[in-house]
């Protein structure tokens, strides 16, 4: 996970600081069942299942890190890389669709990520706005509600949601190995983004969870966008402090709390000590979810 220092400090997008973290960062390979990895230090997580034939990508990190994710394919086997879904939007899982895809590679996604990577997209909250990608790196495959593909007799299936980080997102099972791959629907240890003038919101994000939770097993292994590789207990405690925040936001809003005062009233202390040291610092988060509350 990228460690940059949180964005209210000296008001620098963290899509820059990001970005030149990515740079330079080197891409630590995790292995978490027999040929499924992680390869994490490109911006958001990415994952790698291993096959005889090819590899299945989840997400494509930052285009910058190219050299040190492509060594780290390499790492993992000569196969080149096949298929590629993204999880959503955002440039930390998108931006190296361009070099994947000058490579042959195959890329998925929900109809909302390839309208918005085909446009200019203003993010306010990171103050900078972001680039379409060249038509070659668009995502040609729909997931419309759900799509399947084997890799070695691992089913890959690709789940769309309702609206909830963003209004693109979906998340990735893979059976029988019973690991899952949540995108930002999870972030592991840290206070998440939630792009709400793209469709995102705390609610939809808590909603979502609800709805995945049942279907993650004690021992399934559960990957986040950002942060280590997690479980079903990691998974529950993040909903719960999103939950908990929200309900404490949205009574400070009710009682007519403006949101500097809401800021102010310090509705995260209690989870600061766990979630509150990335990007996303606690007076950020809180104008995130005072925002989302529609």
């Amino acid at each position: 996970m990228l460690s940059v220092s949180a964005w209210g400090e000296d008001r620098v997008s963290p899509v820059i600081k990001i970005n030149e973290e990515a740079a330079k960062a080197p891409i630590e390979t995790v292995s978490v069942r027999d040929g499924i990895s992680v390869l994490m230090g490109s911006g958001g997580n990415i994952g790698v299942v291993t096959g005889r034939d090819g590899k299945f990508m989840i997400d494509a990190g930052i285009a910058v890190s190219r050299p040190r994710v492509e060594a780290a394919l390499n790492a993992l086997g000569s196969q080149p890389v096949r298929y590629l879904v993204n999880t959503h939007y955002h440039w930390d899982h998108t931006d190296g669709n361009t070099w994947l895809a000058g490579k042959g590679v195959q890329v998925a996604a929900t109809s909302g990520t390839i309208k918005r990577v085909s446009q200019t997209t203003r993010v306010d909250d990171w103050d900078f706005t972001f680039k379409p990608l060249p038509k070659a790196a668009v995502p040609g495959t729909v997931v419309a509600s759900s799509k399947h593909w084997t890799v070695d007799g691992q089913t890959i299936t690709a789940i769309k949601v309702v609206p909830s980080h963003t209004d693109t997102d979906l998340y990735v099972t893979i059976q029988p190995a019973d690991v899952v791959f949540l995108g930002d629907l999870f972030w592991n240890g840290v206070y998440p983004f939630i792009d709400n003038e793209n469709g995102g919101g705390i609610d939809g994000m808590v909603r979502v969870l609800d709805r995945i939770l049942p279907t993650i097993g004690d021992k399934t292994v559960v990957v986040p966008g950002h942060g280590p590789v997690g479980n079903k207990a990691d998974v529950k405690d993040f909903r719960d402090m999103l939950a908990g925040i929200r309900d404490k936001v949205a009574a400070l809003k009710k009682d007519g709390k403006s949101r500097d005062e809401v800021v102010a009233a310090k509705p995260t202390a209690a989870w600061d000590a766990k979630y509150g040291h990335f990007v996303i610092d606690p007076d950020f988060f809180t104008r995130i979810a005072y925002d989302g509350m529609r």
